[in-house]
């Protein structure tokens, strides 16, 4: 398939669900489409008319939209931008270790590489991508400063770049969003907006309020800069893991939307193309799992719930799943009973804190949803944003 026959089958999907989603048809939907995703003129453009001009009328006025827009390819990041984001990040990010233990080795009769997330500014690995995001931001065109939406770390990354860079930040959070989260996005100079994830569109608020103060949106994961940023994370992995005398044999990493593990993938398939990357969920929110398997996004369904609140985006991002199709081995899930057990582990052994969510990867290994004996294995503990009572409740 040519890359061009693949961007027109990705937009015909994306199109697809958007046009099949009754809340967002007409000119609105364009209006998105033209300034969120990438669009296509000419040959590729015609097609995407025939294909809806019998739906409805006002499909085919968003479509006479697009063409007029004119036609670009999804900005999909390489190691390059890995490697800049690297050095761009670099005076204001801390390097995290790659540790190994003694005892989680003889456990599991295998070399277990880990990558302490948990120990990045704002306590979490999504710094990173805000920071490469935000630095890049033009003041003048944005007096408003950013603006995101986030369930918590992206929100404290968000805040904490925007201080460094003087920027105003303000930051639409589920009113459920753990209090440690909230308290470091305000200790950050941020704005909390609550917003009530059950019945509100976090994306919807956020960009409405971008758009009245003049500000820029930075996305949680479906950005090329931010997924660029999150990638250092497996630059870091597989260079140290190189100084140990390691390769290792696969790579297993925290997902939601997706722009950590689409990050890491692209950095570990650059050093070695032999290394398996998973992505790592909860149950009930294994979307990404299933969309590698169907070849297309999946969704959640509604009225599940889970203690791993960084990891409940209902469906991957656009562009992110793109790059997990590619480079992804497969997907792994885990229930919340196996996140707590491997929170309490990382504390009584490893002398680590982490969160729910940033404890799921080492919670696949522990729980043996993924087997690893005899082989080397790199785990992503990617946040230890996490409040004292369920800190309390994981290591009781």
């Amino acid at each position: 398939m040519s890359a061009q026959q693949s961007v027109f089958d990705w937009g015909m999907a994306w199109f697809a669900e958007e046009v099949h989603n009754k809340e967002r048809l007409g000119l609105g939907v364009g209006r998105a489409f033209v300034l969120e995703h990438s669009v296509w003129g000419g040959t590729l453009g015609e097609q995407l008319l025939i294909a809806y001009v019998g739906l409805d009328q006002r499909i085919s006025s968003v479509l006479l939209e697009i063409l007029q827009r004119g036609s670009f390819m999804p900005e999909i990041p390489g190691f390059a931008d890995v490697e800049e984001a690297a050095k761009r990040i670099a005076p204001h990010s801390a390097r995290t270790p790659l540790l190994e233990n003694c005892a989680l080795n003889e456990h599991l009769q295998a070399r277990i590489l880990i990558k302490p997330d948990c120990l990045q500014r704002v306590g979490a690995f999504k710094f990173r991508g805000a920071y490469n995001a935000i630095s890049r931001v033009d003041a003048a065109a944005f007096p408003g400063g950013v603006v995101t939406c986030s369930s918590g770390n992206h929100a404290q990354g968000v805040a904490e770049a925007a201080r460094i860079m003087g920027f105003k930040a303000a930051i639409v959070m589920p009113s459920d969003a753990p209090k440690i989260k909230v308290r470091g996005v305000k200790r950050a100079g941020g704005e909390v907006i609550a917003y009530d994830r059950k019945n509100e569109s976090r994306e919807t608020i956020a960009k409405r309020i971008a758009d009245e103060r003049q500000a820029a949106f930075i996305p949680p994961f479906d950005d090329p800069k931010v997924i660029a940023g999150q990638g250092t994370v497996g630059l870091e992995l597989m260079s140290d893991a190189d100084a140990l005398g390691a390769v290792p044999d696969a790579v297993l990493v925290p997902a939601s939307g997706g722009g950590l593990i689409s990050g890491v993938a692209i950095a570990v398939k650059h050093f070695s193309p032999g290394t398996e990357v998973y992505s790592v969920e909860p149950s009930g929110f294994d979307d990404l799992a299933r969309s590698l398997k169907a070849g297309k996004h999946e969704h959640n369904e509604p009225g599940h719930a889970s203690i791993c609140d960084a990891l409940l985006v209902p469906t991957p991002g656009k562009l992110t799943f793109e790059i997990c199709r590619e480079f992804l081995a497969g997907g792994l899930v885990v229930n919340d009973e196996a996140a707590l057990s491997a929170m309490r582990y990382a504390f009584e052994t490893l002398k680590l804190v982490v969160e729910p969510s940033g404890a799921i990867a080492l919670a696949a290994l522990l729980d043996g949803a993924f087997p690893v004996k005899g082989r080397t294995v790199a785990v992503v503990l990617s946040g230890g944003n996490v409040d004292p009572d369920m800190f309390a409740t994981a290591i009781a």
